[in-house]
């Protein structure tokens, strides 16, 4: 199991722990992560959720889920995000995602989807990238697949994602970087991305991809044996303090940062746990999502701007 794999597999285990999904859910998912009934069982005790839980079954074809009235998204109000298509690293190879441009971009950033996908929630994030000033790009990993949309359920988007290489991961953000640099032309290059997402950042870190002038991983796991050598990005690395799993490595994570000789500000958020930027989910937590979110800006002006 990679590590990305493991960490598919664990937070589903973390959701049913905490009353999010019920225990039958919660092995459905797994199964589809190619987990077995045993190791399933293990996993869910593991994290403390032997039992049932109390949750509602999500339906297999419920859409994302909406912020209430009382969750307000950080940041401004969205600018359109349009649906685009963009050569991938190999011949044959079209990757969709969606562009959100400034008017007058300061930089130009690529904003990497959490484990559901492609979806409104980062659709959004990009617009408000891009009303503050930052054309932004959010690439859809399940391109190869047929993108995000045609998935029966979240779930089934999890899984995939949790069958791909991580050398294709890397290759095809890349390729997106490319896009980036056609649509932003003189612009220096940013990344942003939460959970699942967020590992993603690591993973591109750790390609050697020197074109990053700006790196913002939200709570994502650390690839195994990170090397960030080639990298020259300043990054701003985001966790949030109920975030055990998460956080176990993020010495590492420091460790390797210095060792690269990267710029660098590991920030730590009290209080909140794991996804407290996504205003659609239910660990969100408004108060720190709007301090996360005006500490990547003053990020991205020191070092895209």
């Amino acid at each position: 199991m990679t590590p990305f794999h493991r960490y598919l597999a664990e937070e589903v285990a973390v959701d049913h722990a905490e009353g999010l999904i019920p225990r039958r859910e919660a092995l459905r998912r797994l199964a589809l992560l190619g987990v077995g009934l045993p190791a399933a069982g293990a996993m869910l005790a593991a994290c403390g959720a032997g039992g049932e839980s109390t949750a509602t079954a999500a339906t297999p074809s419920a859409p994302d889920a909406t912020p209430s009235a009382s969750a307000s998204p950080a940041g401004p109000s969205p600018l359109p995000a349009e649906a685009i298509t963009f050569p991938g690293p190999e011949a044959g190879i079209t990757l969709q995602g969606a562009w959100a441009a400034a008017a007058e971009p300061k930089g130009a950033v690529l904003v990497i989807h959490e484990n559901r996908g492609l979806n409104d929630h980062i659709r959004s994030v990009a617009g408000r990238l891009a009303a503050s000033g930052y054309s932004a790009l959010a690439p859809d990993l399940l391109s190869r697949e047929g993108g995000t949309a045609s998935f029966a359920d979240q779930a089934q988007a999890t899984a995939a994602l949790g069958r791909v290489p991580q050398a294709r991961f890397a290759a095809d953000m890349k390729a997106a970087l490319d896009e980036l640099e056609r649509r932003a032309p003189d612009r220096k290059l940013g990344v942003v991305g939460f959970c699942f997402g967020g590992g993603m950042v690591w993973l591109l870190l750790s390609s050697h991809e020197p074109r990053l002038s700006a790196a913002v991983p939200f709570y994502g796991p650390l690839p195994d044996n990170a090397d960030f050598s080639g990298s020259k990005a300043a990054v701003l690395a985001i966790y949030a303090e109920q975030d055990d799993r998460v956080n176990a490595t993020r010495d590492q994570a420091r460790a390797a940062l210095k060792k690269a000789g990267l710029k660098h500000e590991i920030v730590t958020y009290p209080g909140v746990n794991h996804a407290f930027f996504n205003d659609t989910g239910p660990r969100y937590n408004s108060e720190a999502a709007n301090q996360a979110f005006h500490r990547v800006l003053d990020w991205y002006a020191r070092y895209l701007g």
